[in-house]
């Protein structure tokens, strides 16, 4: 099992979301950003982490929104959702190829990845 954390990114009334490039695992999925959690960091320095590699991006993390486990075959994981306030970003993408800030209830006509997909109900 594979811990991961994803930031519910919050910019006044919009989520912020990702789609993931072209030779990277799901490719073409969108997807709430974050990551594994290392063995030597906790589940909040993780997402920090995770979102200034991939996105440059500042957030402020806050409460635990829920998680979803989802096992997708080769792998299962134990995906964890936090609420996040953006604060700044370069946007300097790595993993992803586009990004997209969406009021929350358009999220599910975005193709997003199946583990993502139950957190919407989360705060929706």
């Amino acid at each position: 099992m594979i811990q991961v954390v994803c930031g519910i990114i919050y910019r006044a009334d919009k989520i912020f979301i990702a789609r993931r490039k072209e030779g990277k695992s799901m490719a073409g999925k969108w997807e709430f950003p974050g990551g594994k959690v290392e063995s030597d960091e906790s589940e909040e320095m993780a997402l920090k982490r995770e979102l200034l590699e991939e996105l440059g991006m500042m957030a402020t993390v806050k409460n635990k929104l829920g998680s979803n486990v989802h096992d997708y075959g080769e792998f299962s994981i134990n995906l964890v959702a936090y609420k996040c306030d953006f604060i700044n970003a370069s946007f300097q993408l790595t993993d992803h190829d586009t990004f997209e800030w969406v009021v929350p209830g358009d999220l599910l006509n975005y193709d997003l990845t199946a583990a993502d997909i139950p957190l919407v109900e989360l705060f929706v």
